[in-house]
């Protein structure tokens, strides 16, 4: 995320010094970083061409040191930067790269993704205590080292594999397909970087070293790196030595990030890996077109008028009924759960055809399932809303060729049906279908939208989860307006939406190979596998997926969190549906009501679910080394996003007599401004300071927070990177605002 001639994984530091504009001066900003004039010019011509209203000039001092004046596009001065220019002038375009905005559920799924980043500062009061990166998480920027963060496909590979042939036709397939050289930007507004070239990641690792498990293990841990393209690599586990007629052949492991990816899309990719494979490694034609530019440029073209109308009345209500279990304690466990049962394809045609004569699809014939344990679960007699998020695929849209678009286009949506016990079954199961045709509708929509177009009481006070951590308790304004702010809770008298405590129930159609290209690998004996699912992220607490497979039978997969559910409690309540979806086809009578459906469970116990337990909030403030008494004070501004473990390096590496702070943006609402001045005290200067999304949360604070004349002296920003990059940029710029020039 540099620009041309800048070492990989640099990060740039930006220096401001909050002073007074004069009507129509230029804003001054230092740039601090691994940049040559050349690079420094590149990057001021870059911001020209992106923002025409502002004035850019720029004088280089040498290399590592530049000085950049904006001048505002009128006379009066201006309050602050824009986000997007912000952005692009911490985090550059790549050479030759694009820039796409995140919005709607891949906005939702980045923010998750970086959310236990919110809180990776230092935790320590001197210089070598605490946790390498302040939250548990890994160093590398991926937000985490459980894992969460990706989901894993595999399969075994049959017939003669050549590992150089294999690379090959992935790099082809790299070189196509965009999204597979796409990373994202969160600095100021999340952004999607399409580079220009990017490296298919590749390993092989040798059964006599590591087992099946520990890979599976093992590369969930590794995560991802968000901010650097390639979030879909491939792990191959070499066939047994010997290659005897026992030997287990080799597998491959694919990994993904879900907020880059969806599932179909992945296997859009597959196709065209077999493609390449097929042709010797090298994938015929040139890029793909359309591609997600063309995805966004029609996104942001859709009149979202009736969309808005069918939200302000399909919005889940408050009383709905959203989780398959009561209330219950911790489960003592953790970490990602899988369960996979079979129905045997008579089973499925059955299920199928009770469905068909109804109008309907076995896919709502699922959903009027799910429906029932959800209100079987509220524990309540008589009618009740029950809702629960499907998923869209999002390539049946307007646009030519969207159906062969690899990306995430596919979004969650709310569906909100009335489950009464005494009505029949057929009725609840024509509520599900024509509620799924509505959604179908808007299968660009996601639960950022929805929730902003649901309607509100007049005077609905505005809550500080509405807002960005550090945004709403500065008085910067929402969210969206600060960044990646924690997901917005429900407005007033809005039930829950998907992704909001809800599950989620996924029908994944299947994409098979097409024949002519089956037939070109059976002639090389070679057979493509169906892809199986890893236990992975499940986009919430629960999910539950159904396929079909190569026989025909209906393959459901449940995917838990086990910290909510524990293993048994799933294993009943996935009993519970499948034995609920067997039944179906034998309630043939137009009255069978959906009560007598229920009455089957009526001795099989109720599924227990944890609660979520939110984080116990921050003090507003936080001292990480005390310092001279007379020294002046350096503030870290922590916000979602950054980089996890940068704040820490740079607590333990920083060696002068500066005391350390950090602010942390969800205390008390009013506590922020009043601990900065509490922090700074008579005579000390404050310098504020962040890595990314924090560096624009700094200087916000700096703009808006009021504050003594002359108490912030500077506020040091730097884009986004590794730990390391983070902390180091963060250090150059700190120590330019210290340290006098020679």
């Amino acid at each position: 995320m540099s620009s041309q001639g800048v070492p990989r994984g640099a990060v740039l530091a930006v220096v401001h010094e909050p002073v007074a504009l004069s009507p129509g001066g230029p804003l001054v900003l230092e740039l601090r970083g691994p940049l040559g004039p050349a690079d420094a010019e590149t990057v001021a011509a870059r911001l020209a061409q992106r923002h025409r209203a502002f004035g850019v000039a720029l004088d280089s001092h040498r290399p590592g040191h530049h000085t950049l004046r904006l001048t505002p596009p009128d006379a009066g001065g201006l309050a602050a930067l824009p986000a997007d220019l912000l952005a692009d002038l911490l985090s550059p375009p790549p050479p030759g790269g694009e820039i796409l905005p995140v919005t709607g559920h891949q906005q939702t799924l980045l923010r998750a993704a970086l959310t236990p980043a919110a809180t990776s500062t230092a935790t320590s009061t001197g210089g070598n205590g605490g946790s390498s990166d302040g939250n548990g998480g890994s160093s590398d920027g991926s937000g985490g080292s459980d894992g969460g963060g990706v989901e894993q496909l595999y399969w075994d590979w049959s017939g003669p594999f050549d590992v150089a042939r294999f690379a090959a036709a992935w790099q082809s397939v790299v070189d196509r397909e965009c999204v597979l050289r796409a990373c994202f930007d969160w600095v100021a507004a999340p952004r999607l970087v399409l580079h220009a070239r990017a490296e298919a990641d590749i390993a092989v690792c040798s059964p006599a070293a590591v087992t099946w498990p520990q890979l599976l293990r093992r590369d969930r841990a590794r995560g991802f790196a968000l901010h650097r393209p390639g979030l879909l690599r491939l792990t191959l586990l070499a066939a047994e030595p010997g290659g005897g007629a026992g030997a287990a052949p080799p597998r491959v492991l694919l990994t993904y990030h879900p907020a880059l990816l969806d599932e179909r899309g992945v296997h859009l990719l597959l196709r065209e890996f077999y493609r390449a494979y097929a042709a010797g490694g090298v994938l015929p034609g040139g890029e793909r077109r359309p591609d997600l530019r063309d995805h966004a440029r029609w996104l942001a073209g859709q009149d979202t008028t009736a969309a808005r109308q069918f939200w302000a009345r399909a919005v889940p209500p408050p009383r709905a009924a959203t989780r398959p279990g009561r209330p219950g304690g911790a489960t003592g466990q953790s970490g990602p759960g899988l369960l996979d049962t079979r129905l045997r394809a008579p089973e499925t045609l059955r299920l199928r055809s009770w469905a068909a004569l109804r109008g309907a699809a076995e896919s709502s014939a699922l959903h009027l399932v799910w429906a029932l344990l959800l209100y079987r679960a509220a524990g309540v007699s008589g009618p009740l809303p029950v809702s629960f998020g499907v998923q869209l695929s999002g390539r049946d849209i307007a646009l030519p060729g969207a159906a062969g678009i690899p990306g995430l286009l596919d979004s969650p949506l709310p569906m909100t049906v009335t489950v009464d016990p005494a009505a029949p079954l057929a009725g609840l199961l024509h509520q599900v279908r024509d509620t799924l045709l509505d959604l179908a509708a808007y299968p660009w929509a996601s639960t950022e939208t929805i929730r902003a177009w649901a309607p509100r009481p007049p005077a609905a006070p505005a809550g500080p989860a509405a807002g960005s951590a550090v945004g709403c308790a500065a008085g910067l304004g929402p969210g969206p307006a600060a960044g990646l702010g924690p997901v917005a809770g429900p407005a007033a008298g809005v039930g829950p939406l998907c992704g909001a405590g809800s599950t989620l129930v996924r029908f994944d159609g299947p994409l098979v190979l097409p024949k002519v290209l089956r037939s070109e690998l059976a002639a090389q004996g070679v057979h493509a596998d169906t892809p199986r699912s890893a236990a992975g992220a499940a986009g919430g607490p629960l999910t539950l997926a159904a396929r079909h497979d190569t026989a025909g039978g209906l393959v459901l997969g449940l995917f838990y969190d086990r910290a909510q559910l524990a293993d048994e409690d799933a294993a009943a309540l996935h009993s519970q549906c499948v034995r609920l979806l067997r039944a179906l086809p034998e309630f043939r009578q137009a009255q069978a009501s959906a009560g007598q459906l229920l009455d089957l469970l009526a001795r099989a116990a109720v599924p227990r679910m944890a609660g979520s337990v939110p984080p116990a909030p921050h003090p507003a403030l936080t001292v990480l080394r005390p310092g001279h008494p007379h020294a002046d004070v350096i503030c870290l501004v922590t916000a979602p996003g950054v980089p996890a473990g940068s704040y820490d390096l740079f607590v333990r590496g920083h060696r002068g007599p500066e005391k350390i702070v950090a602010v942390h943006g969800d205390g008390a609402p009013g506590a922020l401004p009043a601990a900065l001045h509490q922090a700074s005290g008579p005579g000390r200067r404050l310098v504020l300071c962040g890595c990314g999304p924090g560096g624009r949360a700094a200087y916000e604070l700096a703009q808006r927070t009021p504050h003594a004349p002359g108490m912030v002296s500077a506020v040091v920003m730097t884009g986004i990177g590794d730990a390391a990059a983070s902390a180091s940029a963060l250090a150059r710029g700190v120590r330019s605002v210290l340290t006098p020039p020679p």
